[in-house]
């Protein structure tokens, strides 16, 4: 099988999508094989179909593998417990902006914050987007679709869990977002300062909402991260509090990142959702 297509130049490049689903030969891998070693694995078959293939290339593609490996033992995880929250795959903020999954009033107020900011003072309260949204199915009526376990993995399935977002467009109260996860295939030391800085700005965000709607006892929003590997000078680093919590006497300071998961696994996977999806 060919796992390449080519560019309009003429360059091949490697098709994650079809990839992904050949190799993963259609269904979900066991429970106790490391998502390591599966990476490992589709390196090799594809090497050995495509011999030219960087591995450059592919390392990129660990990435989106890894979240689609995550997505789909949420999804099912769901499934299995629909009281749970669904944890849903985000596209980078080029393609969607995380706020419009709140409600029009709440998104405009953050959109009414950028531009004071901007308007004020020459800055701009640049945010991107989580990788995973946590969604709260206790007040939002939850399509079907997400009550279907996810049996077969193919093209289908990707573009599923990829555009499962955007059902609730415009939809979600201050509550109705329990939080995010950040998803890492591994952490270098640059994602060890991106991971807080996402949390600490999407929970400063969060506050700014809370204050705006006059929310005097919210749930609050959490903060996760995951890793294939995750060792203890990561989890240090980790440990930084969320800014704008230490800017008055008033507040108790945060955790930017509420908890930093290693998940090599399925079965690590599902304990993991067992603990942040409810």
């Amino acid at each position: 099988m060919s796992y390449v297509n080519l560019t309009s130049g003429g360059k091949p490049q490697l098709d994650k999508t079809k990839t992904f689903c050949a190799l993963i030969q259609h269904s979900l891998p066991d429970s106790i094989k490391q998502f390591t070693e599966l990476l490992d694995e589709f390196d090799s078959e594809v090497k050995s179909a495509h011999p030219t293939m960087h591995q450059g290339a592919l390392n990129n593609a660990h990435g989106d593998w890894y979240e689609w490996l995550l997505a789909i033992v949420a999804w099912n995880y769901h499934a299995t417990n629909p009281n749970s929250h669904l944890a849903l795959l985000l596209p980078n903020v080029k393609r969607f902006d995380v706020i419009k999954l709140y409600n029009n009033e709440l998104s405009n107020l953050v959109f009414d914050l950028r531009e004071k900011v901007a308007n004020s003072a020459s800055v701009q309260l640049i945010t991107s987007n989580p990788d995973f949204v946590l969604i709260s199915t206790e007040n939002l009526e939850i399509p079907e679709v997400f009550k279907r376990k996810i049996e077969k993995i193919n093209a289908e399935t990707i573009s599923l869990i990829s555009h499962s977002y955007e059902q609730f467009i415009d939809k979600c109260s201050i509550e109705d977002i329990a939080g995010y996860l950040s998803v890492k295939s591994s952490l270098r030391p640059d994602r060890r300062l991106q991971i807080p800085h996402e949390g600490s700005l999407m929970k400063a965000v969060y506050t700014h909402l809370q204050t705006r709607q006059w929310e005097i006892s919210p749930k609050g929003l959490k903060y996760y991260a995951m890793s294939t590997k995750v060792t203890e000078a990561d989890r240090n680093a980790l440990k930084t509090v969320a800014t704008h919590s230490i800017t008055t006497v008033h507040n108790v300071p945060q955790a930017a990142v509420d908890e930093v998961f290693e998940v090599n696994s399925l079965r690590q996977a599902e304990d993991v959702y067992s603990q942040i999806l409810h």
